[in-house]
């Protein structure tokens, strides 16, 4: 993936989110200098998996697991600051040396106790089926320009009247919401006091950081989170987060210039899940459903909630392909499939007697809609000790082929397996 006219890759999620993005992160992240994680927040859960040890991170990006690998979280991020840490503190239980290599931006904006309070007690959040994280409040409050950055952690006077504006607006809306909570301004302004020093020694211009890397050669890798149909702009809203998940705003949150982007992965899995409420086409009925739930463990790696499955949705990341700008393809959980006598790919949805074959923006016709499937016949072989596509079965073969012409983009990575060695394709780019 990475060579002399590549050095800036974005690795996006082309679904709903839970792709696999931190996997294909982290084993790309062998031959990046730099990871740069651009959006979202702790509403994240990228797992990874390092022989039999498994790793979950929520706001730090995946390279964080290879040393010499620096990461950053950019500026497009909300940070949790107390989740950062607690997340910092396990991974240093478990061996991982963080000193030195990970850094903050000091435009981040700060997931604050009143934005976690708001969310869980908004009919609005709930009824959309977010994680409750506070993300959505955090992101409103940058919109409302009375966000707290981390860099305002330097000057108390207008950390004050920034918290002041906070707690007011997050005081009323918790009151409309007919709750009786409510938080005060010296108790949140206690706990960022206790949290600044530590926050402030990460705290950098990271744009600026990573900018000057580029320009001396450096590798970078910027880590999506979520997934392309839940772009606030372009995904099914509104069920969808509150921030640019799809490659054009990895710019934008990494702080570098969108001329220094060179090359899209585009993460799928081999079917399609989402977590949440809203349109999900192709979702399985039972118990289909609770059968492919159990073979690919479809549960939340931050919530633990039960993933939504359905059959692989070509309209969708046909979609994703345009909207990303797409130059590559990894598809996931390839084994996961290896059972099944026959399995579908959803080319187009049928509504009220007309065809759709792109992806539309009005949702009401997602809710009538009927998808027209291509059926293939199931492999019945395991698949994870293979590690080149001519190894696969034929079946597997032809399955993907049709995703690959359906999306109009280059299958690069297909990982067979939870482990660093079970994804086809790598050898290949190491070698390039």
């Amino acid at each position: 993936m990475f060579d002399s006219t590549r050095r800036t890759v974005v690795v996006v999620g082309a679904q709903w989110g839970d792709e696999g993005k931190g996997k294909l992160v982290d084993v790309l992240a062998e031959r990046a200098d730099w990871v740069v994680r651009y959006q979202g927040g702790a509403n994240a859960g990228h797992t990874v998996y390092v022989g039999e040890k498994k790793y979950v991170l929520h706001q730090i990006p995946s390279g964080i697991l290879h040393p010499g690998v620096r990461c950053a979280i950019g500026n497009g991020v909300v940070l949790d600051p107390e989740t950062l840490f607690r997340e910092i503190d396990t991974l240093v239980a478990d061996g991982v040396d963080v000193s030195g290599r990970l850094y903050v931006s000091e435009r981040a904006h700060m997931v604050l106790p009143y934005h976690k309070l708001v969310d869980g007690e908004s009919a609005s959040s709930k009824a959309i089926g977010t994680t409750g994280r506070g993300i959505g409040p955090t992101y409103e409050d940058k919109a409302g320009r009375r966000g707290v950055r981390v860099l305002d952690l330097r000057n108390p006077a207008r950390l004050r009247t920034l918290v002041e504006a906070g707690v007011a607006h997050a005081n009323g809306r918790l009151a409309a919401s007919g709750s009786d909570k409510r938080v005060t301004v010296d108790d949140t302004l206690a706990r960022l006091e206790a949290l600044a020093p530590r926050l402030l020694a990460l705290a950098e211009d990271t744009g600026l950081v990573v900018h000057r890397a580029l320009k001396s050669g450096a590798a970078v890798l910027l880590e999506g989170a979520q997934g392309s149909l839940l772009d606030i702009d372009h995904g099914t809203y509104p069920f969808v987060t509150s921030s640019n998940t799809t490659a054009g705003g990895a710019a934008i949150g990494a702080g570098i210039a969108p001329t220094a982007l060179h090359g899209i992965l585009g993460v799928v899995k081999a079917y399609t899940t989402r977590v949440g409420n809203g349109p999900l086409p192709t979702e399985f009925p039972e118990p289909m459903q609770t059968e492919m739930r159990t073979l690919g463990n479809e549960f939340g790696a931050t919530t633990g909630r039960a993933r939504r499955c359905g059959w692989f949705d070509g309209v969708v990341v046909r979609f994703a392909a345009r909207v990303n700008g797409l130059t590559d393809l990894a598809v996931t959980k390839l084994d996961v499939l290896d059972t099944l006598d026959r399995l579908a790919i959803c080319t187009g949805y049928e509504v009220d007697g007309t065809l759709h074959t792109e992806f539309p923006g009005d949702l009401s016709l997602l809710e009538h809609a009927t998808p027209r499937y291509e059926w293939f016949d199931g492999w019945k072989r395991p698949t994870g000790d293979v590690r080149t596509l001519d190894g696969l079965p034929r079946e597997a073969r032809v399955y993907l082929d049709r995703i690959e012409a359906l999306v109009e983009t280059p299958i690069t990575y297909v990982s067979v397996g939870t482990r660093r060695d079970q994804i086809i394709g790598l050898e290949e780019a190491v070698a390039a």
